[in-house]
Formats: structure tokens, C-alpha cells, sequence
């Protein structure tokens, strides 16, 4: 059974809206502190307001790099992670160089995350949308090697948006069996409070969302 007033302890409170301006970024942050959010996950270019904005709470600053597909060469992404690391991030949620991956470059995969997971505690990102059953559980496994804390679904634009609930629940499965001992965060169009604890049931430790205040609104209607 879960409670559900434990959920908002496990979301990283997400706002990747690509026309955000920093007034809609300081209410993220707003948002996260007046529901004690795990984190809030934004750009690069939002690291040190965001980080300023947090300041003095345990709310972790989390920073996307190298979105959607992960195929900017690793020195870029080196550079940025550096930079979140110098402006104040917590943590990076670094996407997995997914077309060298599906070309079976796996070597190359694992060193390019083991330059990353030196710099800042980091999820990675495996875009499970794009893989198959049995590649979802080469990729986390690649994820244990790199040194990674947590294996990640997904990011925008994943195919993994439009899938049925069902099988995202599955992936979370087959990253729990492949990644022992490794968290697991689960996003790709979480969006109820269904949703959430579905993920939860089926091996998520943290949720990625941008719908965190609708299912804070659902928790608060059930305790009404």
C-alpha cells in the first residue's frame, strides 16, 4: 500500500517548456518548496536562478543535458555538465547517446556516461521508448557499469509518451531486474495520481513530472 502523502517526497517537479520565461521558473520553484518536491528539473541556462531559488531547502536542482537523443559529442556534454556543476546543480539527468546505442556501440555508450557520472550524481536517461525489451535491459545494465546512481525512462519527445500504461510499467520491470541496487525514475507522461502510484508499484523510487500540482490536487480531494 502506498501513502500518498509520501509521493510528493519522490517527484522531481519538472518544467522544460521550451518558451519559459524566469518568472515561470521561479514559480516552479515556488511550486517545489510549497510542496516539499524532490527536485526540480529544468534546462542548463535555469541552473543558477534555480539554484538561488532553492537556496536553504533540500530540494535538489536537477539539470537535463542533451536532449532528446543524447548525440552531442561528449565534450559538449562534459561543458555543460561542468557548468551545472559550477552554477549550483544537485544532479544531472544526462540522456544516453541512444543512436550509438542502437547501432550497438555499446563500449562507446558506457565511456561516454563514465565521463559524466565524475562530475555530479546522474541519472541516465535510456529513452526506452526507442528500445526493445531486451535492449531496455543491456542499456540499464550499461547504466550500472557507468556509475550512475538511477536509470531513467525517458525524456521529451520519447515514443515512450504515447504508449500505454501498461508497457511503461513493464520497462520499469525490466530496469529493476537489470540495474540491482541502482534507483529507478519513472517519466514519460505521468500524469495522474494513478499513474504515479502504478509507477511506484512497479519499481519507480522517482517521478518525473510536469503534472506534480494535478496530482497534488488529487491527493488533497481524497483527504477531503
Amino acid at each position: 500500500m502506498i501513502e500518498v502523502s509520501k509521493i510528493s517526497k519522490i517527484i522531481d517537479h519538472t518544467n522544460l517548456e521550451k518558451n519559459a520565461k524566469e518568472e515561470d521558473i521561479k514559480r516552479t520553484c515556488q511550486e517545489a518548496r510549497d510542496f516539499g518536491f524532490r527536485g526540480v528539473c529544468v534546462f542548463p541556462k535555469w541552473t543558477k536562478l534555480v539554484s538561488e531559488e532553492l537556496k536553504g531547502t533540500e530540494i535538489k536542482v536537477v539539470i537535463l543535458i542533451d536532449p532528446p537523443i543524447g548525440d552531442s559529442p561528449t565534450e559538449k556534454k562534459i561543458e555543460e555538465s561542468l557548468r551545472a556543476k559550477e552554477d549550483g546543480a544537485s544532479e544531472i539527468d544526462v540522456v544516453m547517446n541512444i543512436p550509438l546505442f542502437k547501432h550497438e556501440k555499446f563500449d562507446q555508450v558506457l565511456e561516454d556516461l563514465k565521463q559524466i557520472t565524475k562530475i555530479l550524481p546522474t541519472k541516465v536517461i535510456i529513452g526506452s521508448g526507442y528500445l526493445t525489451d531486451q535492449e531496455i535491459a543491456i542499456a540499464s545494465r550499461i547504466v550500472k557499469d557507468a556509475g550512475a546512481f538511477c536509470v531513467k525512462t525517458a525524456t521529451f519527445k520519447d515514443p515512450l509518451e504515447h504508449r500505454e500504461l501498461s508497457e511503461k510499467m513493464r520497462h520499469l520491470k525490466i530496469m529493476r531486474e537489470n540495474a540491482p541496487g541502482l534507483l529507478i525514475k519513472a517519466a514519460g507522461k505521468i500524469k495522474t495520481l494513478e499513474d504515479a502510484k502504478l509507477a511506484i508499484e512497479n519499481g519507480a523510487d522517482i517521478i518525473g513530472t510536469s503534472s506534480s500540482l494535478q496530482i497534488m490536487e488529487e491527493i488533497k480531494s481524497k483527504q477531503v
